[in-house]
């Protein structure tokens, strides 16, 4: 398994202890750090996922609610909704990571704490957030496309054309 799929299987453990446990995020993060005793990196990002899903916790709330037919986000299935969670989290921060990787993470770790009807479930949500967000950034899209044209409109406006064959 990958440091990262640890990380985010960490992370879903915290979120779920978090629902039933009134100790707080920081004390139930030091605590599973310290019984798992897993490498830095992987402790970083767990830590980073977890904190980050709590602090935007709403905003996220709404996003999956918004996108998901029918189903509360309070109705969900604790460990669905915290797979939810932890993966919007990634599609509105992690900047390097492509939204299809962060799909198909989810989908596996359903697969492994939910079943097989969870994953298409949070294939199904998942998706729709990541088609809702890149709907809200219309001008990225655009820069990129200016971009992959400049050097054209720049050739044009020199007068400069393709050589021809002879």
């Amino acid at each position: 398994m990958g440091k990262r799929r640890s990380a985010r299987e960490s992370a879903l453990q915290i979120l779920f202890e978090l629902e039933f446990n009134d100790a707080g995020l920081e004390a139930i993060l030091a605590r599973s750090m310290k019984d798992k005793q897993t490498e830095r990196s992987v402790q970083e990002y767990t830590g980073w996922l977890a904190r980050g899903m709590v602090a935007r916790r709403d905003e996220i709330d709404a996003l999956i609610q918004s996108t998901s037919d029918h189903w509360r986000v309070s109705r969900m299935a604790f460990v669905d909704r915290n797979i939810l969670r932890v993966a919007v989290f990634e599609l509105l921060e992690e900047k390097f990571l492509a939204p299809a990787i962060v799909i198909n993470e989810a989908i596996e770790i359903a697969k492994r704490f939910s079943g097989a009807q969870a994953a298409v479930f949070v294939n199904g949500v998942l998706d729709a957030v990541r088609k809702k967000l890149d709907a809200s950034k219309p001008q990225e899209k655009e820069t990129k496309d200016e971009r992959t044209q400049e050097p054209a409109k720049k050739r044009a406006a020199a007068g400069r054309r393709r050589p021809q064959k002879t």
